[in-house]
């Protein structure tokens, strides 16, 4: 996929917030595992008011989920991985995976 159709999980987070700190493992776990299918980037709200104004954010941590250059979903306060993989299930697209025939063939 290349980076102007990926989409991206934009984390809006603050030092002083604990709910934000104790998510940034969790956001590190999707960077990890949606590689291939999701960028994420990391906003910290005290030093980007400009994006916080431009994205509507009244609380830190929000996830906002951006594809095709507009939110396509958000999520405020803290956050499960379930909550996050069903807001990414219908924006990523489906890993594929090789077919017995294919590795045979490999």
């Amino acid at each position: 996929m290349n980076d102007d159709t990926t989409p991206v999980l934009v984390f809006f987070r603050s030092q002083r917030s604990g709910p934000a700190r104790r998510m940034e493992s969790l956001i590190a776990h999707f960077a990890h595992k949606e590689r291939e299918r999701l960028r994420v980037r990391i906003v910290d709200a005290d030093t980007r008011p400009d994006l916080v104004r431009r994205f509507a954010i009244t609380t830190v941590p929000t996830l906002l989920l951006i594809a095709n250059r507009r939110v396509v979903g958000r999520l405020e306060g803290r956050t499960s991985a379930p909550q996050i993989e069903r807001m990414l299930d219908e924006h990523l697209v489906p890993l594929e995976v090789p077919t017995a025939a294919a590795v045979a063939a490999a």
